[in-house]
Parts: C-alpha cells; sequence; structure tokens
C-alpha cells in the first residue's frame, strides 16, 4: 500500500501595524519590499483581505479561534483570553505538528499598562497557549526593538543576546534555526512567527541604520485624505494630542524603514526554507493584524472601518498546489484564516468555527464565497470606555458602516472612491447598495449573537478583573429576535 502523502509545513509570518498600501506590489512606489513582492509573484495575493477588528488582541483571538470578536470577548487590548475555544494550536497539535511560536502573543495581560511585569508578559505553559506545546519564544507585548527579551517556560526575561540587535533580526535567526531543524524531522511543523514591527514607537532609534538612511529623509507627505480635526467618533488612542501632526511625516519615514528591515528578514526566512529542502511541501503565509492611519480622515492608529486600518497584505506560497502569481478577489476576514489554512494542510475544521473556509480561493478553484466581510469595532483600543462602538461590512465595491453612538451610517464605493471622502448614505443612485448591506449586516450579526452592545457590557459580563470568563457567550439565537434587537442601533 502507498504510504499517504505527507502533511504540508506551515509557515505563518505576521507584521503587526503593516498596512497593504505601503508594500511595494500593492502600488507603493516608495515601499522597499522586494522579497514581500518576490512573495507575492510566488503564490497567491488576496486582495480583499482585511482585518475583521483591527486591534492587536482582537485579530489574534479570531486568528487563533476562527470566530469574531464578539464570540470571544477580546473587545479591546489587555485582556486575559478564556482557552474555553478550540483552537488553531490544538488541532495543530493533535494532528502530530511540531509547533513554534515566535514573537509577540498578546492574549495573556490583564492589566492596562505594566508590559515588562512578567506577571503579564509570560504566558505560562498550559491551556493559556491555546495548544502551542511545541517551542515558545514569546511575550505578550512589548514595542522596545533593542535590548528585549522573551519568555520560555518560566517567567525569567530571556535577552536576544547582543542588546544592539534589532528584534526582528534575532527572530528570524530564532525561525530560520526552527525550520533548519524541523525540515529534517519526519513530523510536519507549524511555525507562527509574530513580528513586532512596524508598530510605533517611530523613532530613528527603532529603525536599523541601513534601513534608516533608505528613508531618512524620504518625501512622505500626507495623503489627500489627510483631516486636519480629530476625528470626533475616534477613542483615546486614534486622537492626536497638541503638536503630533507635526511629526507625522518623520513617523511614516521610520515605519517604512521598520517595513524595509521586515522586509529583509523574510527574504533571510525565505531563503532558508529553500536551503532545507522545505520549499516544495511548505505553506507560507504573510500578513498583518492590521494597519495604521497616519491622519487619514483625522485619526492616527487602527481600530476603524477605513481602509488604511483593515486592508492588510495577505500572501499564500505552495509551490506544490498554488500557482506562482494568482490573485483572487474573495473577501477574506479574520476568522476565515483559521478554516482556509486548515483545510489547507488537510486537517480538521473545528465545528464552532464561524469563518469559512476559502481554501479553494486560494487553489484557484472556483466555489461559493461570501458577499461581504463582517468588520467588529467592539470597544475602544485598551480602555472601558464607551461610545466608540460600530459594525461594518466590506464587499468588493462598497464599504458600508454604522456608529451606535448616533446610528449614523456611512457607505463608500470603494472602487470610485479608494480615499473613502464621499459618503452616499444619501445619494439616491446608491439607495439600492444602501438597503442590501443594512440588511446583510443585520443578518451576519444576528448569526453569531452580536447584538450591538456597547464595550462596558463585554467588561460586566464577561470578564472579571480583565479575564475573560469561561463559557461566556452571547444570548438568544433565535434570528427573529437577534434582529429586532440589533436593528433597534440603525436608522429605520
Amino acid at each position: 500500500m502507498d504510504k499517504p502523502a505527507p502533511k504540508p509545513n506551515l509557515i505563518y509570518v505576521f507584521a503587526d501595524q503593516l498596512r497593504l498600501q505601503s508594500c511595494g506590489y500593492a502600488g507603493d512606489a516608495k515601499a522597499h519590499t522586494p522579497n514581500i513582492d518576490a512573495l507575492a509573484s510566488e503564490g497567491v495575493s488576496f486582495a480583499n483581505a482585511v482585518s475583521s477588528t483591527p486591534v492587536c488582541s482582537a485579530y489574534r483571538a479570531s486568528l487563533f479561534t476562527g470566530k469574531h470578536t464578539t464570540s470571544t470577548g477580546m473587545v479591546i487590548n489587555e485582556l486575559r483570553l478564556s482557552p474555553d475555544h478550540e483552537c488553531f494550536g490544538h488541532v495543530l497539535t493533535r494532528s502530530r505538528y511540531r509547533t513554534a511560536y515566535i514573537g509577540k502573543w498578546h492574549l495573556w495581560a490583564n492589566q492596562l499598562g505594566h508590559h515588562y511585569d512578567p506577571r503579564n508578559s509570560f504566558t505560562p505553559p498550559g491551556p493559556y497557549r491555546l495548544g502551542f506545546d511545541g517551542l515558545w519564544a514569546a511575550y505578550n507585548f512589548h514595542h522596545v526593538y533593542h535590548r528585549a527579551y522573551y519568555h520560555r517556560d518560566t517567567p525569567a526575561k530571556i535577552p536576544y543576546g547582543d542588546p544592539t540587535v534589532f528584534e526582528p533580526d534575532a527572530q528570524t535567526d530564532m525561525a530560520i534555526d526552527f525550520l533548519t531543524k524541523a525540515a529534517g524531522a519526519d513530523q510536519p511543523f507549524a511555525l507562527f512567527l509574530s513580528y513586532g514591527t512596524p508598530h510605533d514607537p517611530w523613532g530613528w532609534a527603532n529603525a536599523p541604520e541601513a534601513q534608516a538612511d533608505r528613508f531618512r529623509n524620504a518625501h512622505l507627505p500626507n495623503p489627500p485624505n489627510y483631516a486636519p480635526r480629530n476625528d470626533p467618533y475616534a477613542d483615546g488612542w486614534a486622537v492626536f494630542r497638541r503638536g503630533e501632526r507635526a511629526h507625522l511625516e518623520r513617523w511614516r519615514r521610520v515605519y517604512y524603514a521598520m517595513t524595509a528591515n521586515l522586509d529583509w528578514n523574510i527574504g533571510r526566512l525565505l531563503e532558508a526554507i529553500g536551503k532545507a529542502g522545505a520549499r516544495e511541501n511548505t505553506i507560507v503565509v504573510f500578513t498583518s493584524d492590521h494597519g495604521e492611519m497616519f491622519g487619514a480622515h483625522g485619526r492616527r492608529a487602527k481600530n476603524i472601518f477605513y481602509d488604511e486600518a483593515i486592508r492588510v497584505p495577505f500572501l499564500v506560497r505552495w509551490p506544490k498546489a498554488i500557482r506562482a502569481g494568482s490573485q483572487t478577489d474573495a473577501c477574506l476576514g479574520t476568522p476565515d484564516i483559521m478554516p482556509t489554512l486548515l483545510s489547507l494542510t488537510g486537517l480538521p475544521v473545528p465545528g464552532e468555527v464561524e469563518g469559512t473556509d476559502l481554501s479553494h480561493a486560494a487553489l484557484g478553484t472556483p466555489a461559493a464565497e461570501p458577499e461581504a466581510t463582517l468588520l467588529q469595532g467592539a470597544g475602544t483600543t485598551a480602555a472601558w470606555a464607551n461610545g466608540h462602538e460600530w459594525r461594518a461590512l466590506r464587499d468588493k465595491r462598497y464599504t458600508y458602516a454604522v456608529y451606535r453612538r448616533d446610528r449614523s451610517e456611512l457607505l463608500f464605493d470603494n472602487q470610485a472612491d479608494p480615499g473613502q471622502t464621499t459618503n452616499l448614505v444619501a445619494d439616491p443612485n446608491h439607495a439600492q447598495a444602501l438597503g442590501r448591506l443594512r440588511a446583510a449586516l443585520k443578518h451576519r450579526m444576528a448569526a453569531i449573537n452580536d447584538t450591538f452592545e456597547t464595550c462596558t457590557w463585554y467588561r460586566d459580563h464577561w470578564t472579571q478583573d480583565r479575564n475573560i470568563l469561561r463559557g461566556a457567550r452571547g444570548g438568544t439565537h433565535d434570528l427573529d429576535a437577534l434582529a429586532k434587537i440589533i436593528g433597534r442601533h440603525f436608522p429605520s
């Protein structure tokens, strides 16, 4: 009897705060991303990939559970995710994959601040690692790119060696060491490499000199949709303080330099995969947790439905099965990643997953797919505060959004207006699209028990001391009843 074909290896690389529009392959001539661009030419690019909740912890919770933010309860940062989910790592480990997790985790801390206290930065072995039981070289949250550290299986802070080493360089070295050894073993491996760059702080000390010199004097002006006043719906992390706008161009220069370093490390990683003889049967994914506004629409940071915050690169290379240089316009959101990649590897998708398996889109096989992606803004970035909640849908043409605070709606034609500067809600020429998307959003929310609650509702019903309680879930699954509840937050 013939031996079954070996399972593919999986390498999942994700940046922090890298937006699609700052990648060369996506059209940015000022970006220096030759290795990311080459990866795009060697696999499939998901042109409509978005971060379903563009905040660090919310993204990671959805990535590892295949569920939406209002089903994980990770509505703000600095919460501790309940391990009461069947997660990506559980399936991989149970299927005899050798796992490694390197870098930022951001699903453990339960304090706002105190990021360097091991009580927040160290995730102990056990259920809160969500099935990643192999190599663990991670930390919960910090953005210090020199003199950085990680944890293994004790609270001890382990430096990367030379204190001058740039953190992504050291993390890439560690990843290369792991995959080189794992490629020769009998079992497949799954490596998750979570970089901290190009997340702020954007000072020149946080960019390696080789890449900093390339962008030190680059002309990177404000975008056409820049707004000089703060967005009134923005939370405390998204508003500009006095004098900060004057630093925007310098911030962008450092951001682009960090991205260039990220690209250099991806090149090293891809070269190592080839040298290890693992290229043909290794699925390589490159993406990001969310983007960055940089002044567009009067906002900084993320946590909003505008394209600068939600659109991310999502590239998948698997020479054995995926056509090089292909592209799909399938609408892919964060909860879709887990079922899509598990299906590509031939592993079972847990029944409680809410995302859609889009492996057919990666393979170029026609099949039914979602018409739009559900986007959720369920709270502030990291504090319990109400008044900033929103919901949205993004399809292949439009973005439709509604704020909970005052029921105001927005509709953008992203093809005709890529800067999303013209709200078409009152335009009769788009009334049909508005009605369709409004109804579709209510239906999608009802299907997952999302009743559009305030941010503090999750604090009061789902958490204790910023720990998300085991078994915390939404209420009724009666779609008609839920539709009525949700409908109160929409204009009639």
